[in-house]
Order: structure tokens, then C-alpha cells, then sequence
């Protein structure tokens, strides 16, 4: 057998280092050592366990968590980090390919009303389709009443991707809703006709704020706020400045950063920094008059999904900037921002998909996994 050539030998031996290192960072997160990301020295510790694909995390004002598994249960996680039955009242979900219960957001005065709000994949005569519904969460957190359905995406499909979808309250008190292309139909996402690829602003009721782009259009949706998007799984407000921001799914790369604005196209599946997962050109290229650029776009896609602003004192280094949850990237990622403006990216490797991202009432991050079922911190390195 012919000896192998001394590149071949210093090849194989990246790799193994490469696969040794990988090794080491995910054992050293497992054993919550000390790491440094994003100016901080931080540990990734575990807090809750036991759930099948967490999609989403809301904190109640006591410090518990209401969780949604993408199997179609809501679950409430005590202060202990202890599972609790599932919750009575959830709508039915249509629990196939990416759908089923998605994102779960409190009412600004949930206090008072103890209105929940659960974004789903719902069961249609034409397939399903995301939707969103509110209900009354009781006062011993069992159950679920007087469920509406406050918003539909239209039209209906057979297919099992690209749902969207995340809720977001603006300072105003109107509701953003991602929305996904359904894949299939990814051309619908430049038509106004539909709520396929598009964000949606409505009031809490489901009705439609007066000042709405596409109100007064004829032919137009006029719940849309912005159009043009593939599947939008993180939405979420900046603090400093009120406004929106959203990541999405690129294909074979391209996935981006947005901030979107009112009545503007974002350009899918016209424009994308990205190719089809066939590897075929996608549109016209990159750029089209008419249609926005991201802020930000990562090639090859990291599978973003929820993200947040960081804006407590915990972490000072961390405030002001965006952390995103990768699944395929097994990451949790900041967006560098200054300005206003994204300046580059860090991450911080997992192992693990990460689906959620939220900042805690105790300035922790949070963090959901899809793959093993864990609700996960990242606190200072001396924090508990």
C-alpha cells in the first residue's frame, strides 16, 4: 500500500485537531467551565430538562416559564427548573415537518388579563397554515379559556415547512407576527395577496391598526407590514430604539438580518445572497431596485432562530447587541451592532441547536434546545 503524501498527513491532522478542539469546547460547556464570548467570561449551565423540541420560552412575573414543545403541548417550568403538566386548552396543531406550537408571547398587561398568546401551525381543508390565538391563562396555571383565534395566515398549504413565526408586542401595543413562505409557494412572497413570506402588524384583537402600508391598497392583505421574506423565526424589539428586527432562513446561504420597515419588500425570492438547495441561481442575483438589502447575512447559513436584545446589567459587555440561536450552526451567536449598523458576529459553540433566545428577569440568557430537550443559562463565570 502506497505511504500517504506528507499533505494528505497534515490534512488529516487538522481535521482530528479541528474534531479534538470541537471536542474539548463542548465538553468544557458541558461541565459549565468558564468561557470567553462577546467580551464576557461566561458559563452555559443547565436549568431544565425532559422537554420534547422546546420552541419558545415566555417568563411569567413570578420567574417561572411558560414553554411551548413543538408537539403541541404548552407547559409552565417552575423556579426549581421542574417540569409541570401540560396545559389544558392549547388549540389543536397541525405537528408535522417544521409546524406545530411555535412561539408563545404575554399580553403588556398580562398582569391584569392574563392573556397568552400562542402562534401554530393550524390543521386546515387545505393543509394548514400559521395562526395565531389568545387565551386567559388561570390562576393556578392548568389551563387554558376562552380561546380566539385572532389571525390566519393566508392561504392554507399541504406542505410542512416554513411556518414562520414569532410574536412580537412593539412599545406601541400593536403585535408583529412572522410569517414563513411556506416553501412551496415561495413566489407568494411577493404578492399582497397573501400572508405567505410577509411580517404582520395587528392590535391585540386581531384587528387592523389604521395605519397600516397596505390598509387602503385594493388587492392587498392590509394586516402586512413588510413583504418579500423566506421564513422569519426571530422577531424582536431593540430597546434603545423601539424598532424591529428579524432574522430569517436563508437557503443554501443567505440568511439574514433585517430591520424591517413599513410597506417596504425585502426581495425573496427575488433577491437573496444565497442559491437554491439544487445549487440554481435564485432570482435575479443580490440586488434590485425597489427591494431592500439585510443589515447582515451569513454565508454558509447557521439555520438562525430566536434571538434577543441584551439589555440588563448582568453581562455589561453584552448590552446593546443581538444573540441569536443557530440550530445548524449549534451555536448561540452575537450580532455585533454599532450605530445602528451590524459590524461582525462571534460564537459561542454549543453543540447543540438552539431554538430560542431570550434575556431573563434575572439577566441571564436563556436558552431552548431543539435537539435535547433543555432549557439552558449563560451567566457571568463567578454567577451561579
Amino acid at each position: 500500500m502506497p505511504r500517504p503524501g506528507r499533505r494528505a498527513v497534515l490534512a488529516a491532522l487538522a481535521v482530528l485537531g479541528l474534531l479534538v478542539a470541537g471536542a474539548m469546547a463542548f465538553a468544557a460547556e458541558e461541565a459549565g467551565a468558564p468561557r470567553r464570548f462577546a467580551g464576557e467570561a461566561v458559563r452555559v449551565v443547565p436549568f431544565a430538562e425532559g422537554l420534547e423540541h422546546p420552541w419558545a420560552i415566555a417568563f411569567l412575573p413570578d420567574g417561572r416559564l411558560l414553554v411551548t414543545e413543538r408537539e403541541g403541548r404548552l407547559r409552565v417550568v417552575d423556579r426549581s427548573g421542574q417540569l409541570m403538566p401540560p396545559i389544558a386548552g392549547v388549540p389543536q396543531v397541525a405537528a408535522r415537518g417544521q409546524g406545530g406550537l411555535l412561539d408563545v408571547a404575554l399580553d403588556p398587561a398580562f398582569a391584569t388579563n392574563r392573556l397568552v398568546y400562542l402562534s401554530y401551525s393550524e390543521p386546515r381543508p387545505d393543509g394548514a397554515a400559521t395562526s395565531v390565538a389568545r387565551g386567559r391563562l388561570s390562576e393556578d396555571f392548568s389551563k387554558l379559556s376562552d380561546l380566539q383565534v385572532i389571525f390566519r395566515q393566508q392561504p392554507g398549504h399541504s406542505g410542512g415547512n416554513h411556518f414562520g413565526s414569532r410574536l412580537v408586542f412593539a412599545p406601541d401595543g400593536m403585535l408583529f407576527v412572522t410569517l414563513g413562505d411556506r416553501f412551496d409557494l415561495m413566489d407568494k412572497a411577493q404578492d399582497l395577496s397573501t400572508t405567505l413570506g410577509k411580517v404582520v402588524r395587528i392590535a391585540p384583537d386581531g384587528s387592523i391598526p389604521a395605519d397600516n402600508p397596505f390598509r387602503d391598497r385594493p388587492g392587498a392583505r392590509p394586516e402586512i407590514f413588510s413583504y418579500g421574506h423566506r421564513n422569519v423565526q426571530a422577531g424582536v424589539i431593540e430597546p434603545a430604539t423601539g424598532r424591529l428586527w428579524t432574522v430569517e432562513h436563508g437557503p443554501r446561504g443567505g440568511d439574514e438580518v433585517n430591520r424591517p420597515e413599513a410597506g417596504k419588500n425585502y426581495g425573496w425570492p427575488v433577491i437573496a445572497y444565497g442559491r437554491h438547495y439544487s445549487g440554481a441561481k435564485i432570482g435575479v442575483g443580490t440586488r434590485k431596485e425597489g427591494m431592500e438589502q439585510p443589515l447582515f447575512y451569513w454565508d454558509p447559513s447557521i439555520a438562525p432562530s430566536g434571538a434577543a436584545f441584551y439589555s440588563a446589567d448582568l453581562l455589561p459587555a453584552f448590552r446593546g447587541q443581538l444573540f441569536v440561536g443557530a440550530l445548524a450552526g449549534q451555536a448561540l451567536v452575537e450580532v455585533k451592532i454599532r450605530d445602528g449598523a451590524v459590524t461582525g458576529e462571534e460564537r459561542l459553540a454549543l453543540g447543540k441547536r438552539i431554538r430560542d433566545v431570550r434575556q431573563g428577569p434575572d439577566g441571564a440568557l436563556w436558552l431552548a434546545t431543539d435537539d435535547t430537550g433543555e432549557i439552558l443559562r449563560v451567566v457571568p463565570a463567578a454567577g451561579k
